[in-house]
C-alpha cells in the first residue's frame, strides 16, 4: 500500500477543504423543476425556503440568494479570482463593469475581481416542459499580494475550446481528463487572465476534471514542483482505489504531488476533481467577499464599497437574467462580442 502519497483522507463537506493557493470550493448540484414565465421554479409556492437566504437542498434544490430566480444576485468581490466550471444548467452573469454573459453545459468563466468587481449569477430554469438540472462547480484563487489590486477580469473558457485528452488502459477501458488549467499529457488549458496565480511560470496550478469508465487504471503524474500540493475530490462514483488503497465516495483525498498516482476505478463510472498549485504563502485576511492580506486591508476593502460600490451596478434589477431564447454569448466590458449559440434550441 502506498500510505506514503495519500496524506489525508475525509468526507467532502460544504464547502470542500481546499489547499493554499485555493481558498475555496463548492460543488452545487440541483434537480430543478420546469422553468414557469419568470424563469424560476414552476411549482405552486416557495413557502417553507427561507428566501434570500436558501441553502436548504429541500426537493433536491436551493434557491440560495434568489428571489425569484435561483443564484446569487449582485454581490462584491475584491483580492481574489473564481473559477465557475458549469455540468448541467446556464448561468446569467453581469457585472459592475458592463459585461454580460450566459453560460453552461460545460463552459468554464474565470474572473478576476483585483481591487473589486460586483456580479450576479443567475441560475434561469429555461425549460418549461421539463426539468432543469443544474450543476457546477466554484472555486477561489487567491492572488498574491502584489495583484490583489488589479484592474477586474473576465475570461471565458468556452467547452468547445477546451484541451481534453482519453487514454485507454490495457483492458480497453478509458479516462478521459478535461484540462482547464495546467498541463497533463498533450493537454494543455488555455490561457488563464494575466493577472492570476496561474499565469505565474512558477505556479505549478491545474484544474482537471477526470472521468473514469467502470474498471478504467489510469496514473496521475507526478506535479512538476517540489513544494506542489494536490487534492483529490472524489465526487461522483461508488469505489475508487488511490495509490492502492480504496477511498470511500465522497472523499476529498490529499495526495503527495510529487508522487505518479495510480487511479483504479470500481465497478461504475467515477469522476474526480484534482486541484493543485504552488502555495502562494503569504498571510490570509477573509471576511465574506473580500480576501486580503491584513484586517487593515479587509477595512478598506468595506469603506471603498460603502464609497464607490466598486463602479456602480449599471443593471436595472440585482438579479438580471437574459431573455429565455437567449443563446450562450458572452459581451466584454470592452465591448468585444462572443456568440457560441445564437438561440437557446430548447426555448418554447
Amino acid at each position: 500500500m502506498q500510505t506514503h502519497t495519500i496524506l489525508s483522507i475525509q468526507p467532502l463537506g460544504f464547502p470542500w477543504q481546499t489547499l493554499d493557493p485555493f481558498l475555496f470550493c463548492v460543488h452545487h448540484n440541483d434537480a430543478y423543476p420546469h422553468g414557469n414565465a419568470a424563469m424560476g421554479p414552476a411549482i405552486e409556492s416557495l413557502t417553507g425556503r427561507n428566501l434570500g437566504q436558501d441553502f436548504s437542498g429541500k426537493d433536491g434544490w436551493s434557491m440560495y440568494h434568489g428571489q425569484t430566480v435561483p443564484g446569487f444576485p449582485s454581490h462584491p468581490h475584491r483580492g481574489f479570482e473564481t473559477v465557475t466550471i458549469t455540468r448541467q444548467g446556464l448561468i446569467d452573469h453581469s457585472d459592475s463593469l458592463g459585461a454580460t454573459a450566459r453560460f453552461g453545459g460545460g463552459d468554464v468563466q474565470w474572473l478576476t475581481a483585483g481591487k473589486g468587481i460586483v456580479h450576479s449569477e443567475m441560475f434561469p430554469l429555461l425549460q418549461a416542459e421539463q426539468p432543469n438540472p443544474a450543476e457546477l462547480f466554484q472555486i477561489w484563487l487567491n492572488l498574491p499580494s502584489k495583484n490583489k489590486m488589479v484592474s477586474p477580469h473576465f475570461t471565458m473558457f468556452w467547452r468547445e475550446d477546451l484541451a481534453r485528452v482519453q487514454v485507454t488502459d490495457a483492458l480497453g477501458q478509458t479516462t478521459e481528463i478535461t484540462c482547464i488549467a495546467g498541463s497533463v499529457g498533450d493537454a494543455r488549458g488555455l490561457p488563464p487572465p494575466p493577472d492570476s496565480w496561474a499565469s505565474h511560470a512558477q505556479s505549478d496550478l491545474a484544474i482537471w476534471t477526470v472521468k473514469m469508465e467502470p474498471g478504467a487504471r489510469w496514473t496521475l503524474p507526478a506535479a512538476k514542483g517540489l513544494g506542489t500540493r494536490r487534492m483529490l475530490y472524489f465526487f461522483r462514483g461508488n469505489a475508487i482505489t488511490v495509490a492502492e488503497q480504496v477511498v470511500p465516495a465522497s472523499s476529498a483525498v490529499e495526495l503527495a504531488a510529487q508522487h505518479d498516482v495510480e487511479l483504479l476505478n470500481g465497478a461504475d463510472t467515477s469522476e474526480v476533481l484534482i486541484l493543485q498549485g504552488q502555495p502562494i504563502g503569504e498571510p490570509v485576511a477573509q471576511y465574506g467577499p473580500f480576501v486580503m492580506n491584513t484586517q487593515a486591508e479587509i477595512h478598506q476593502a468595506f469603506t471603498d464599497y460603502r464609497a464607490t460600490e466598486f463602479g456602480g451596478w449599471p443593471w436595472t434589477a440585482s438579479d438580471p437574467v437574459h431573455p429565455r431564447e437567449k443563446g450562450r454569448f458572452a459581451r466584454h466590458a470592452d465591448g468585444r462580442l462572443e456568440i457560441r449559440d445564437g438561440r437557446f434550441i430548447g426555448a418554447q
